[in-house]
C-alpha cells in the first residue's frame, strides 16, 4: 500500500528529552486533545479516535551479517474515514 508522509522529523535526543515528548503526546491522548508537530517550518495535526490501533515494533537492522543498529517504533494507526474499532494481538505490557 502506497504511503504520503505528512510530517518527518529525526534528530539526536537524549533519553530525557525523548521522554518529555513522549508525555506530551501521552498527556493529550490521555485529555482527548489533537496531536501537533512542528519542526521548522513543517507541521501538521492529527485527532487520533478513541481507540486506534497501536503497533509497537522492535527491530534490529543492517546489511546482512552486520545488523547492528536497534530500534523501537510506537505507531498509532486508524483509518480517517471510519471509526472501526482495531482487533488486537494480546494484552500489551510494558516494564
Amino acid at each position: 500500500m502506497p504511503e504520503e508522509v505528512l510530517f518527518k522529523s529525526e534528530s539526536d535526543q537524549s533519553r530525557e528529552e525523548i521522554a518529555s515528548y513522549l508525555r506530551k503526546v501521552a498527556d493529550n491522548l490521555d485529555n482527548g486533545n489533537a496531536i501537533s508537530l512542528k519542526a521548522g517550518s513543517e507541521s501538521v495535526t492529527l485527532n487520533p479516535p478513541a481507540r486506534p490501533t497501536f503497533e509497537i515494533k522492535a527491530e534490529r537492522e543492517g546489511p546482512a551479517g552486520n545488523m547492528t543498529e536497534l530500534s523501537v517504533e510506537f505507531e498509532l494507526e486508524w483509518d480517517e474515514n471510519a471509526n472501526v474499532e482495531g482487533s488486537g494481538s494480546g494484552q500489551l505490557e510494558i516494564e
